[in-house]
Protein backbone atom coordinates (compact mmCIF):
# COMPACT_ATOMS: atom_id res chain seq x y z
CA UNK A 1 0.00 0.00 0.00
CA UNK A 2 3.19 2.62 0.76
CA UNK A 3 4.49 1.65 -2.20
CA UNK A 4 1.59 2.28 -4.28
CA UNK A 5 1.15 6.07 -2.27
CA UNK A 6 4.92 6.62 -3.01
CA UNK A 7 4.14 5.44 -6.69
CA UNK A 8 1.16 8.23 -6.94
CA UNK A 9 3.43 11.09 -5.99
CA UNK A 10 5.73 9.94 -8.24
CA UNK A 11 3.40 10.47 -10.99
CA UNK A 12 2.06 13.85 -9.38
CA UNK A 13 5.82 15.48 -9.67
CA UNK A 14 6.70 14.34 -13.32
CA UNK A 15 2.75 15.68 -14.09
CA UNK A 16 3.66 19.28 -12.14
CA UNK A 17 7.29 18.58 -14.39
CA UNK A 18 5.69 18.21 -17.86
CA UNK A 19 2.86 20.97 -17.01
CA UNK A 20 5.07 23.54 -16.10
CA UNK A 21 6.88 23.59 -19.66
CA UNK A 22 3.49 24.95 -21.14
CA UNK A 23 3.03 27.97 -18.60
CA UNK A 24 3.02 31.40 -19.95
CA UNK A 25 4.66 33.48 -16.85
CA UNK A 26 8.47 32.90 -16.33
CA UNK A 27 7.48 33.63 -13.15
CA UNK A 28 5.05 30.40 -12.81
CA UNK A 29 7.95 28.60 -14.70
CA UNK A 30 11.13 29.21 -11.94
CA UNK A 31 8.07 28.43 -9.22
CA UNK A 32 6.90 25.27 -10.39
CA UNK A 33 10.26 24.27 -11.15
CA UNK A 34 11.65 25.06 -7.93
CA UNK A 35 9.21 23.05 -6.16
CA UNK A 36 8.88 20.11 -8.98
CA UNK A 37 12.88 20.15 -8.10
CA UNK A 38 13.03 19.95 -4.44
CA UNK A 39 9.80 16.88 -4.66
CA UNK A 40 12.12 14.51 -6.76
CA UNK A 41 15.50 16.20 -4.48
CA UNK A 42 13.31 14.92 -1.58
CA UNK A 43 11.96 11.43 -3.26
CA UNK A 44 16.14 10.46 -4.38
CA UNK A 45 16.97 10.91 -1.00
CA UNK A 46 14.52 9.32 0.58
CA UNK A 47 15.90 5.90 2.54
CA UNK A 48 13.21 3.73 0.88
CA UNK A 49 12.50 3.78 -2.83
CA UNK A 50 9.60 2.72 -4.38
CA UNK A 51 9.22 -1.06 -4.61
CA UNK A 52 12.82 -1.34 -3.13
CA UNK A 53 14.16 -0.47 -6.55
CA UNK A 54 16.48 2.36 -7.09
CA UNK A 55 15.66 5.01 -9.72
CA UNK A 56 18.10 7.57 -11.71
CA UNK A 57 16.27 10.12 -13.37
CA UNK A 58 18.26 11.71 -16.43
CA UNK A 59 17.43 14.95 -17.77
CA UNK A 60 17.76 15.76 -21.68
CA UNK A 61 17.78 19.40 -22.49
CA UNK A 62 15.09 20.32 -24.96
CA UNK A 63 16.17 21.34 -27.86
CA UNK A 64 16.53 25.19 -28.97
CA UNK A 65 18.59 27.86 -31.33
CA UNK A 66 22.02 27.79 -30.71
CA UNK A 67 24.02 30.35 -29.30
CA UNK A 68 26.14 32.02 -32.74
CA UNK A 69 29.15 34.10 -31.24
CA UNK A 70 29.17 36.85 -34.13
CA UNK A 71 33.11 38.15 -34.19
CA UNK A 72 32.89 41.78 -34.86
CA UNK A 73 36.04 43.22 -36.57
CA UNK A 74 38.39 45.72 -34.72
CA UNK A 75 37.10 49.37 -36.06
CA UNK A 76 39.60 50.34 -38.83
CA UNK A 77 41.42 53.67 -39.17
CA UNK A 78 40.04 56.11 -40.90
CA UNK A 79 42.77 59.09 -40.59
CA UNK A 80 44.01 60.46 -43.67
CA UNK A 81 47.48 60.99 -44.09
CA UNK A 82 48.53 64.63 -44.11
CA UNK A 83 49.19 65.70 -47.64
CA UNK A 84 53.00 67.13 -47.74
CA UNK A 85 53.22 71.01 -47.90
CA UNK A 86 53.47 73.07 -51.02
CA UNK A 87 56.87 74.19 -51.48
CA UNK A 88 57.40 78.10 -50.86
CA UNK A 89 60.28 79.22 -52.15
CA UNK A 90 59.52 80.60 -55.60
CA UNK A 91 55.79 82.52 -55.26
CA UNK A 92 54.83 85.99 -56.23
CA UNK A 93 52.25 88.25 -54.60
CA UNK A 94 50.54 91.14 -57.17
CA UNK A 95 50.61 94.34 -55.54
CA UNK A 96 48.72 96.81 -57.50
CA UNK A 97 49.06 98.59 -61.05
CA UNK A 98 51.25 100.94 -61.38
CA UNK A 99 50.65 102.19 -64.71
CA UNK A 100 47.55 102.20 -67.00
CA UNK A 101 44.60 101.50 -64.38
CA UNK A 102 42.23 98.97 -65.73
CA UNK A 103 39.40 99.96 -68.45
CA UNK A 104 42.01 103.26 -69.40
CA UNK A 105 40.75 104.63 -72.96
CA UNK A 106 43.40 104.24 -75.43
CA UNK A 107 43.38 105.74 -78.95
CA UNK A 108 43.43 103.13 -81.99
CA UNK A 109 47.57 102.62 -82.24
CA UNK A 110 48.47 104.37 -78.76
CA UNK A 111 51.64 103.45 -77.58
CA UNK A 112 52.44 103.02 -73.99
CA UNK A 113 54.10 101.42 -70.86
CA UNK A 114 52.56 99.36 -68.96
CA UNK A 115 54.07 98.61 -65.18
CA UNK A 116 52.76 96.06 -62.23
CA UNK A 117 54.40 95.90 -59.26
CA UNK A 118 55.31 92.61 -58.18
CA UNK A 119 56.55 90.80 -54.65
CA UNK A 120 58.62 87.95 -53.53
CA UNK A 121 56.78 86.19 -50.96
CA UNK A 122 58.89 83.25 -51.49
CA UNK A 123 61.70 81.62 -49.47
CA UNK A 124 64.09 81.97 -52.74
CA UNK A 125 65.96 84.53 -54.72
CA UNK A 126 64.76 84.77 -58.28
CA UNK A 127 67.28 84.53 -60.31
CA UNK A 128 67.45 84.16 -63.87
CA UNK A 129 63.84 84.66 -64.10
CA UNK A 130 61.06 86.29 -67.01
CA UNK A 131 58.54 87.59 -67.77
CA UNK A 132 56.44 85.89 -70.41
CA UNK A 133 53.00 87.09 -72.45
CA UNK A 134 50.56 83.91 -71.77
CA UNK A 135 47.47 84.41 -73.30
CA UNK A 136 44.54 87.33 -74.37
CA UNK A 137 45.20 90.10 -76.71
CA UNK A 138 49.56 90.90 -76.91
CA UNK A 139 49.13 94.44 -78.07
CA UNK A 140 52.71 94.09 -79.64
CA UNK A 141 54.62 93.34 -76.83
CA UNK A 142 57.60 91.08 -76.50
CA UNK A 143 57.03 87.33 -76.21
CA UNK A 144 59.58 87.45 -72.76
CA UNK A 145 61.58 90.18 -70.84
CA UNK A 146 63.93 89.20 -68.22
CA UNK A 147 63.77 90.42 -64.62
CA UNK A 148 66.32 91.60 -62.10
CA UNK A 149 67.45 89.55 -59.52
CA UNK A 150 64.31 89.64 -57.01
CA UNK A 151 65.27 88.67 -52.95
CA UNK A 152 62.83 87.37 -50.51
CA UNK A 153 60.50 89.78 -49.48
CA UNK A 154 61.55 92.53 -52.27
CA UNK A 155 59.08 93.95 -54.48
CA UNK A 156 59.93 95.29 -57.90
CA UNK A 157 58.18 96.94 -61.04
CA UNK A 158 57.86 94.78 -64.04
CA UNK A 159 57.02 96.80 -67.07
CA UNK A 160 56.47 96.48 -70.54
CA UNK A 161 55.90 98.49 -73.86
CA UNK A 162 52.71 97.98 -75.24
CA UNK A 163 50.48 99.62 -78.58
CA UNK A 164 46.82 99.92 -78.31
CA UNK A 165 45.39 97.87 -81.23
CA UNK A 166 43.89 99.45 -84.15
CA UNK A 167 40.27 98.45 -83.91
CA UNK A 168 37.88 100.30 -81.63
CA UNK A 169 36.94 97.46 -78.66
CA UNK A 170 37.96 96.30 -75.48
CA UNK A 171 41.19 94.43 -75.27
CA UNK A 172 42.74 92.18 -72.10
CA UNK A 173 46.44 90.63 -72.27
CA UNK A 174 47.75 87.92 -69.85
CA UNK A 175 51.62 87.86 -68.37
CA UNK A 176 53.49 85.27 -66.46
CA UNK A 177 56.40 85.00 -64.38
CA UNK A 178 58.41 81.98 -65.24
CA UNK A 179 61.65 80.26 -63.60
CA UNK A 180 64.95 80.04 -65.76
CA UNK A 181 63.50 76.22 -66.31
CA UNK A 182 60.29 77.81 -67.15
CA UNK A 183 58.55 76.08 -64.20
CA UNK A 184 55.81 79.01 -63.73
CA UNK A 185 56.05 81.10 -60.17
CA UNK A 186 52.40 81.06 -58.62
CA UNK A 187 50.78 84.29 -58.21
CA UNK A 188 48.77 85.47 -55.00
CA UNK A 189 46.15 88.01 -55.77
CA UNK A 190 46.97 87.28 -59.25
CA UNK A 191 44.09 85.76 -61.89
CA UNK A 192 43.49 82.11 -61.41
CA UNK A 193 46.30 82.31 -59.20
CA UNK A 194 48.86 82.47 -61.97
CA UNK A 195 48.79 85.49 -64.48
CA UNK A 196 48.66 89.47 -63.89
CA UNK A 197 47.16 91.44 -66.76
CA UNK A 198 46.82 94.99 -68.86
CA UNK A 199 43.16 95.85 -69.23
CA UNK A 200 42.25 98.51 -72.14
CA UNK A 201 39.41 100.51 -73.96
CA UNK A 202 40.32 101.56 -77.30
CA UNK A 203 37.92 104.03 -78.83
CA UNK A 204 37.81 106.40 -81.59
CA UNK A 205 39.77 109.98 -81.34
CA UNK A 206 37.21 113.12 -80.93
CA UNK A 207 38.20 116.65 -82.05
CA UNK A 208 39.19 118.65 -78.98
CA UNK A 209 36.55 121.38 -78.79
CA UNK A 210 38.15 124.72 -79.10
CA UNK A 211 38.19 126.57 -75.59
CA UNK A 212 36.21 129.55 -75.39
CA UNK A 213 36.87 132.30 -73.20
CA UNK A 214 35.08 132.43 -69.92
CA UNK A 215 32.41 135.73 -69.75
CA UNK A 216 33.25 138.57 -67.96
CA UNK A 217 31.93 137.73 -64.47
CA UNK A 218 33.17 138.77 -60.83
CA UNK A 219 34.30 135.74 -59.31
CA UNK A 220 35.00 136.28 -55.54
CA UNK A 221 34.26 139.11 -52.68
CA UNK A 222 36.48 138.82 -49.38
CA UNK A 223 35.64 141.31 -46.85
CA UNK A 224 37.69 142.88 -44.03
CA UNK A 225 36.75 145.09 -41.00
CA UNK A 226 38.17 147.80 -39.21
CA UNK A 227 37.41 151.20 -37.49
CA UNK A 228 36.91 154.88 -37.77
CA UNK A 229 36.23 157.72 -35.36
CA UNK A 230 34.53 161.03 -36.64
CA UNK A 231 32.14 163.25 -35.26
CA UNK A 232 31.85 162.76 -32.21
CA UNK A 233 31.95 158.69 -32.93
CA UNK A 234 34.60 156.34 -31.63
CA UNK A 235 35.38 153.07 -33.16
CA UNK A 236 33.08 153.24 -36.15
CA UNK A 237 32.57 150.08 -38.58
CA UNK A 238 34.26 150.52 -41.71
CA UNK A 239 34.08 147.74 -44.03
CA UNK A 240 36.33 147.13 -46.64
CA UNK A 241 35.23 144.38 -50.23
CA UNK A 242 38.06 143.24 -52.25
CA UNK A 243 36.11 142.75 -55.42
CA UNK A 244 38.33 140.17 -58.20
CA UNK A 245 36.87 139.61 -61.75
CA UNK A 246 37.92 137.30 -64.22
CA UNK A 247 39.04 140.04 -67.20
CA UNK A 248 38.53 143.35 -68.85
CA UNK A 249 34.83 144.74 -68.05
CA UNK A 250 33.03 147.16 -66.42
CA UNK A 251 31.12 145.93 -62.65
CA UNK A 252 28.29 147.78 -60.90
CA UNK A 253 27.41 147.20 -56.96
CA UNK A 254 25.53 148.49 -54.29
CA UNK A 255 26.43 147.83 -50.24
CA UNK A 256 23.43 145.92 -48.49
CA UNK A 257 22.34 146.34 -44.72
CA UNK A 258 20.18 145.23 -42.50
CA UNK A 259 17.97 148.44 -42.31
CA UNK A 260 17.58 148.53 -46.20
CA UNK A 261 19.52 151.97 -46.91
CA UNK A 262 22.39 151.28 -49.67
CA UNK A 263 24.82 152.78 -51.53
CA UNK A 264 26.25 151.51 -55.45
CA UNK A 265 28.98 152.23 -57.28
CA UNK A 266 30.82 151.06 -60.72
CA UNK A 267 34.52 149.73 -61.22
CA UNK A 268 36.50 149.29 -64.20
CA UNK A 269 39.03 146.60 -64.80
CA UNK A 270 41.58 146.81 -67.98
CA UNK A 271 42.10 142.74 -67.16
CA UNK A 272 41.91 140.02 -64.67
CA UNK A 273 42.47 141.45 -61.19
CA UNK A 274 41.01 142.70 -57.70
CA UNK A 275 40.29 146.07 -56.65
CA UNK A 276 38.58 147.49 -53.47
CA UNK A 277 35.59 149.56 -52.04
CA UNK A 278 34.99 150.55 -48.98
CA UNK A 279 31.74 151.17 -47.00
CA UNK A 280 31.61 153.05 -43.07
CA UNK A 281 28.35 152.88 -40.79
CA UNK A 282 27.68 155.27 -38.10
CA UNK A 283 26.10 153.37 -35.91
CA UNK A 284 25.18 154.54 -32.47
CA UNK A 285 24.28 152.25 -28.81
CA UNK A 286 21.35 152.95 -29.80
CA UNK A 287 20.73 150.89 -32.82
CA UNK A 288 18.97 147.43 -32.90
CA UNK A 289 20.73 144.30 -33.84
CA UNK A 290 21.60 142.43 -36.13
CA UNK A 291 24.55 144.48 -37.86
CA UNK A 292 26.26 143.56 -41.55
CA UNK A 293 27.76 144.99 -44.15
CA UNK A 294 28.07 143.21 -47.92
CA UNK A 295 27.63 143.74 -51.68
CA UNK A 296 25.60 142.89 -54.09
CA UNK A 297 26.96 142.62 -58.00
CA UNK A 298 24.56 144.07 -60.30
CA UNK A 299 26.03 143.27 -63.62
CA UNK A 300 27.96 141.18 -64.66
CA UNK A 301 26.95 138.56 -62.25
CA UNK A 302 23.38 139.73 -60.46
CA UNK A 303 24.79 137.77 -57.11
CA UNK A 304 25.00 138.22 -53.76
CA UNK A 305 27.97 138.00 -52.45
CA UNK A 306 27.19 137.39 -48.21
CA UNK A 307 28.05 139.69 -45.94
CA UNK A 308 30.57 140.62 -42.79
CA UNK A 309 29.09 141.17 -39.24
CA UNK A 310 29.96 144.54 -37.57
CA UNK A 311 29.74 145.92 -34.32
CA UNK A 312 28.22 149.62 -33.16
CA UNK A 313 30.23 152.51 -32.68
CA UNK A 314 31.62 153.77 -28.70
CA UNK A 315 30.78 157.25 -27.44
CA UNK A 316 34.11 159.53 -26.76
Amino acid sequence: MKNKIRLYYLLIVIVLLLSSCNLPSNNVDDIAGTAAAQTVQALLTSPTPLGGVAYTLTFTPLPGPSATNTLVPPPSSTSTPVASPTSNCNVAQFITDVTIPDGTVMTPNQAFTKKWRIKNIGSCTWTGFSMVFDSGDSMNGPATKAISTVNPNQEIDLDVNLAAPATPGNYRGFWRIVTSGSVLVPMVNGNQGKTFYVDIKVANATSTPTNTPAAFAVTSVNYSVGTFNESGYTACPIVTANITANGAGTVTYHWVRPDGNSTSGTLTFGSAGTQSVTEKWYLGSAAIAPFWLGVYIDTPNHQDFGHTNISPCTSP
